[in-house]
């Protein structure tokens, strides 16, 4: 019996590591310059800049859109561009993804980019060049990315669970683990909405009725209380939207301001201001907000986020266009 129990547990063990050595495999399949010599000599990531650089030149708030859609692509069903799949019951019907932008620039860089090399470039990897280069062009420092991601199969809304803006830190730093991020990186990349806006939808209840009390929230500060109730009026059928960082002279800006506000209880989020209160967080967020290292931190977040559940080697494909999968209808997102 106990010869037999070791067999068993040798085995078991002996499949761990074969399980760990795979998994690993996988991720390293992700590399800087993975196509290097894969598009005739082309400069695949100078393709996709431009084309996001084109865009950012007429609208600088897409810069803001763009980091929004690689989070969303990668915090549902890992970071394989299921978010960019049309049909009637796609993650793109999803309510917290139905104000997401960006979608037609990273089409006209996929466009662009299989003129070049066709069926060589998948859109999971164009998402996350994309968002980099949005956040170099928004002053946030230009960090390596690794590619080598294949496109997945599968886009259902019913997929689609996002960490909640009213979400306390504790739950949120939960939704993040769940994905292989800790504290640090959730702080790290909260702080995109340095460069981003919230709908009067998302914060209204602190404003005039915060958790059930009747009240206005009382971490918020007075001042700013008073100028986004002018904004969002309370039963108004508008939904009007505001900037995340409250510094007019930076809220286009890929910096450390958003941390400095949400110290001065200038939060608009729920969660944005809780990172500056909660023991789990305050601390990160003083360090980074008297620091200048968030671009270069921010970078590496961004890489380890892009990271997530990736598919590599010979898993998904690579779309021919990035709405739809190669096998249509025989896959869902429909």
């Amino acid at each position: 019996m106990n010869m037999r129990m070791s067999a068993v547990a040798a085995f078991a063990l002996a499949l761990g590591l074969i399980l760990v050595n795979f998994t690993r495999q996988c991720h390293a399949a992700l590399q800087v310059g993975y196509y290097k010599d894969k598009c005739m000599l082309k400069d695949v990531e100078g393709i996709v800049f431009s084309a996001v650089a084109r865009r950012f030149d007429r609208d600088p708030t897409i810069a803001a859109a763009l980091i929004r859609l690689h989070f969303h692509d990668c915090f549902v069903n890992g970071c394989d561009a299921s978010i960019l799949l049309d049909g009637n019951s796609s993650e793109k019907t999803a309510p917290p993804n139905r104000s997401v932008r960006g979608y037609d620039v990273i089409d006209e860089a996929k466009g662009e980019v299989e003129k070049a090399c066709k069926g060589v470039v998948s859109c999971a990897d164009i998402i996350a060049m994309a968002a980099r280069d949005a956040v170099a062009l928004s002053g946030g420092g230009r960090y390596s990315v690794e590619t080598g991601r294949r496109d997945g199969f599968v886009s259902l809304a019913s997929n689609v669970d996002l960490p909640s803006p009213s979400f306390s830190v504790s739950q949120s730093v939960d939704a993040f683990a769940k994905k292989g991020l800790d504290p640090t990186d959730m702080v790290l990349l909260l702080g995109g909405h340095t460069v981003g806006v919230a709908h009067c939808s998302l914060f209204q209840d602190r404003l005039y009725n915060f958790q059930n009390s009747g009240e206005p929230d009382s971490t918020m500060d007075l001042s700013l209380l008073r100028k986004l109730k002018s904004i969002c009026r309370q039963n108004s059928p508008a939904d009007r939207s505001v900037d995340l960082d409250q510094n007019p002279l930076s809220s286009l800006t890929m910096d450390n301001s958003f941390y400095k506000q949400i110290i001065l209880k200038r939060g608009i989020l729920q969660i944005d201001q809780e990172l500056a209160l909660d023991p789990l967080t305050n601390g990160t967020v003083a360090s980074i907000a008297t620091s200048n290292d968030f671009p270069a931190k921010f970078g590496q977040a961004m890489v380890k986020l892009g990271a997530v559940d990736v598919l590599t080697g010979s898993q998904g494909e690579i779309r021919k266009s990035c709405g739809v999968t190669n096998s249509y209808p025989n896959f869902l997102h429909f």
